[in-house]
């Protein structure tokens, strides 16, 4: 059919709006593809935003669906086969591992894991006690909290700050037994900062950046902000908490001894954590799933269908065939098979992928290489019998922040008035990361035991049931908790574009490396990319 400029008052440009308006982003493709108005596929515009494909793509334009393996059951890989099986797509998903959700790890009482050197660890936690080994945390912008609505993913708040949490510099002075409140450290740097700043303003230091309507109004946000004097001067004041909280009967608190002097807070360094409260990805308010943060992926696997996807069977092989791709896993306790189909969407981590037979060139193995090293980092989930942390320390979620190889101490934010309760011993990245994998787990334990007393008392030692830890960088098939890339690279834009019939995706492919949000939209843009190109062939 020939479309002509404008005979019958039908333009070609008129004819595809028409086609655009009732049909998804495929047909209007297909559509320009068949006027041979559409691009090639390596000169596709990227997307603006996510179109999902749909099945009436395919019974509009008579085209048929197509056959894909997905390789890898982590958030990128489930989020792809579950995208392209609504559409219609025959989707087969490949997993190393035992368990689906990759770095999305809960570990349960009764769950093993055993890493790369041969250590087996089994959690001995009680029934409804988990740890969340990986990803913990949703922001609410993210788009995995979109998933969790479509799937119907029951979820609930994840404490993210507290102001009752504690801060315990070591290296700047802090003693066991004397960790300071999140909310006093708070109130002393923003302080001292205010009176500062209170100071500039009557001395004439900003003259020449404000008009004096400019200094009135600095001031009078600066005695709020930082709880001052009339005199602009900080002393402290009811913001920075009690040693005896106000009651009844006339008891009016007995307020915090202090503060320190100026020179005193500045030498503590606790200012450091506070710009996290603010930082875009870790802003309140933040949920987590109900039950462990992997129940998303159990609910991505009932959509898929777990007969679609097949745990234990590592990828060895993936080529690209004159007539799609064939990729070669080997299934548990079987033997390696091929598996044919029209488009495969890697999911690995890049470093595996550089391992496999592929005849995908030197130029993305090269790309793939970037991204190849998995930062370390560590969890160690600690049970306890009380929950002591409520209890004795009205702390009631959050996370305590530390200058000590622990780094970070999550409290649970679940199972509030339950008798048992686990801690996040520690949560650690780079040297730390590896000091403590490098140790057996119960030389691990030990050691973050050890260091939590320091901020907690003896009841951290006293009341503990069991333990179990991760080690990222040692975890079999993983290799590592996260790749940042560099998204003005040469070679992240030709892993975006894929090779052949072999799509990429993860959160490593992705502008927010490190969270199921990334890896959910590289899920999305790979899909939108194959779909674009089946509709236009």
């Amino acid at each position: 059919m020939v479309i002509e400029q404008s005979t019958s008052g039908v333009t070609r440009r008129n004819f595809l709006q028409a086609v655009g308006a009732g049909s998804s982003a495929g047909v209007l493709f297909a559509t320009m593809g068949a006027l041979g108005l559409a691009p090639t596929a390596s000169a596709q515009p990227r997307p603006e935003s996510w179109v999902p494909p749909r099945t009436g793509d395919f019974t509009l334009t008579g085209r048929s669906a197509r056959k894909v393996v997905v390789v890898g059951a982590g958030p990128a890989g489930l989020a792809t086969a579950y995208e392209l099986q609504k559409a219609g797509y025959r989707v087969t998903v490949l997993e190393a591992r035992h368990r689906v959700g990759g770095r999305t790890l809960t570990i349960r009482g009764g769950d093993s894991e055993t890493d790369l050197d041969g250590v087996t660890q089994t959690a001995r936690f009680a029934d409804g006690v988990y740890l969340n080994a990986g990803a913990g945390r949703i922001a609410q912008w993210m788009v995995t909290m979109d998933y969790l609505r479509e799937l119907g993913v029951p979820y609930e708040v994840f404490t993210n700050a507290n102001a009752d949490a504690y801060l315990y510099n070591e290296r700047s002075g802090a003693t066991p037994g004397n960790p300071v409140r999140y909310r006093t450290a708070k109130a002393d740097v923003f302080g001292y900062t205010s009176e500062l700043l209170y100071q500039a303003a009557d001395q004439g230091a900003l003259d020449q950046r404000l008009t004096d309507q400019d200094k009135d109004n600095l001031r009078s946000f600066l005695r709020s902000w930082g709880s001052l004097r009339s005199d602009g001067t900080y002393a402290g004041g009811s913001n920075r908490g009690y040693s005896v909280y106000p009651s009844a009967w006339n008891e009016h608190g007995t307020p915090l001894p202090g503060p320190g002097t100026v020179s005193e807070v500045l030498a503590s360094k606790v200012g450091q954590y506070f710009p996290f409260e603010i930082n875009w990805e870790q802003s309140m308010l933040m949920f987590q799933p109900k039950g462990g943060m992997d129940t998303t992926y159990r609910y991505l696997v009932r959509a898929i269908g777990a007969q679609n996807v097949h745990l234990s069977s590592p990828v060895t092989a993936v080529e690209n065939t004159s007539r799609g791709v064939r990729v070669t896993y080997t299934p548990r306790g079987g033997r390696p098979r091929q598996l044919d189909a029209d488009f495969a969407v890697v999911t690995a981590p890049a470093g595996l992928m550089r391992r496999w037979d592929t005849n995908w060139g030197a130029e993305v193995d090269t790309a793939l290489g970037e991204f190849a090293v998995g930062s370390p980092a560590g969890k160690i989930g600690l049970q306890y019998r009380s929950r002591f942390w409520e209890d004795d320390h009205r702390i009631y979620g959050g996370i305590t922040e530390t200058d000590m190889d622990l780094a970070h101490v999550w409290y649970p934010s679940y199972g509030y008035g339950e008798r048992r309760g686990l801690v996040v011993g520690y949560y650690n990245t780079g040297a730390n990361a590896r000091t403590y994998a490098d140790l057996a787990p119960r030389e691990r334990e030990a050691r973050a035991v050890a260091q939590g007393v320091k901020i907690h008392g003896e009841k951290y030692r006293t009341e503990l049931e069991s333990s179990f830890s991760v080690a990222w960088h040692k975890v079999p098939y993983i290799e590592g908790a996260w790749a940042y890339p560099d998204t003005s690279s040469a070679g992240f834009r030709l892993l975006q574009q894929g090779v052949g019939q072999v799509y990429f995706a993860g959160d490593w492919m992705s502008e927010v490396s490190a969270w199921q949000h990334g890896a959910f939209w590289s899920a999305r843009y790979a899909v939108q990319a194959l779909h674009a190109r089946v509709m236009a062939n």
